[in-house]
């Protein structure tokens, strides 16, 4: 999967790009991510690429005829022109469904804003998939950029070390559920105990727990995610909530 960078500040990336599952990734061959600068398609000596807004305001706009001409560059580079994603804080928000969609992708060209955004013609010209991450405005897309290729390499196939660990995370499958609750050593700490059916080695009242316990986490913290997805058969088997308010320690 090959990951299109166009961005006025490419230094960012330089540590994210040598840590971690990306690192690897990177490495193996597996994923491709190239840095573009937008200020080398900037066509004046002081290399702009922003003008104060007509109609007045605040801060500064990106320019179409540079943007453009960047992606339309950008774009000719690989025979495949790749998905062109602009981060912007306007776009459709970035959920699993989203990034499923995206990571079926060969390529993707990844726009990043700065300052108060872009001209709308660029919008008008290139006709982006616009993506945000949430109601709140970043400094810019940069961040934005990451968690996208963050997200869409883990479906990538041999990214991961096992293939089905993205099968269980948290907005994954078929009902968009959290993940279950997970331990590992010590047993004991401070009081508060593995619940023994995970210690017990019977994997299929292991995966029960788990099931349910999916359904109970996402009824405490995301109960919008449970709107008319959850079997009545489900609903009437969940585990009861204890009343200091912790989850109770299911046996299958």
């Amino acid at each position: 999967m090959r990951f299109d960078l166009v961005t006025l500040f490419p230094e960012i990336f330089t540590g994210y790009l040598g840590q971690g599952l990306l690192k690897r990734a990177i490495d193996r061959g597996l994923v491709d991510v190239r840095l573009h600068n937008l200020r080398d398609w900037a066509t004046d000596k002081h290399r702009s690429v922003d003008d104060r807004p007509f109609g007045g305001g605040p801060g500064m706009v990106i320019r179409v005829d540079v943007a453009v001409a960047c992606v339309e560059a950008v774009r000719r580079l690989d025979p495949e022109p790749g998905r062109l994603v602009m981060l912007t804080p306007q776009g459709r928000r970035l959920r699993q469904a989203v990034v499923e969609e995206l990571a079926v992708e060969r390529r993707m060209i990844l726009l990043c804003g700065r300052y108060e955004g872009f001209d709308e013609r660029i919008r008008q010209v290139l006709q982006p998939d616009e993506v945000s991450l949430g109601d709140f405005v970043l400094n810019g897309g940069e961040v934005a950029a990451m968690a996208v290729i963050d997200a869409a390499i883990r479906l990538v196939p041999g990214v991961l070390g096992d293939e089905e660990s993205n099968q269980t995370d948290s907005f994954s499958g078929a009902e968009r559920l959290l993940e279950f609750a997970q331990y590992t050593r010590p047993r004991e700490f401070r009081g508060l105990e593995v619940p023994p059916i995970l210690l017990g080695g019977d994997h299929q009242a292991i995966a029960r727990w788990r099931e349910q316990n999916r359904t109970l986490r996402t009824r405490q913290r995301r109960a919008d995610l449970l709107e008319n997805q959850i079997p009545k058969e489900r609903e009437n088997h969940e585990p009861r909530i204890a009343e200091a308010g912790r989850e109770e320690q299911l046996e299958g």
